[in-house]
């Protein structure tokens, strides 16, 4: 007698081949996305943002002012990814424009980096975790500015 509980082979095998692969892996091939690549796609989101004056801690951005002047500029920093097979974690250092409020611009920012890595990448965003360093008072840089264009001696 034929027991309808019982999987024939052929059932077993096609169960298989319709379960769930991770993201980049259809049985064709598999597809890695490196740390770098998720970290810029969500620094390109990021200064897209309202509020955000820059990414990274203090030496991060010093060290970026010097790449600027010769011409490249770091679209990862301030940004640090963890990778998995199907997941990705986000931690991100920014410094907020004042008088913008930081946990609008914190949500902001991350509503920006989840949408940019899910569309993009393909993979679940699990957590974005923001610090913010700073905030940029526009009248330091007038202040710096007007300290360039006074001679020093008379």
């Amino acid at each position: 007698m034929n027991n309808p509980a019982q999987k024939t082979p052929a059932l077993e095998s096609s169960a298989l081949e319709s379960s769930a692969q991770p993201a980049g892996h259809d049985g064709r091939g598999a597809t890695t996305v490196a740390d770098g690549v998720v970290a810029k796609i969500a620094g390109i989101a990021i200064q897209e943002i309202e509020g955000v004056h820059a990414l990274g801690g203090g030496a991060a951005r010093a060290l970026g002012t010097l790449r600027e002047k010769v011409g490249q500029k770091d679209l990862t920093q301030g940004v640090s990814v963890e990778v998995g097979q199907t997941q990705v974690a986000v931690d991100i250092t920014l410094v907020v424009e004042y008088p913008h409020p930081l946990q609008q611009v914190a949500d902001n920012a991350r509503d920006a980096v989840y949408t940019a890595i899910e569309d993009l990448v393909g993979m679940e965003v699990t957590e974005v975790n923001i610090t913010i360093t700073d905030i940029h008072v526009p009248s330091d840089d007038e202040d710096a500015e007007d300290a360039r264009t006074e001679p020093r001696v008379a």
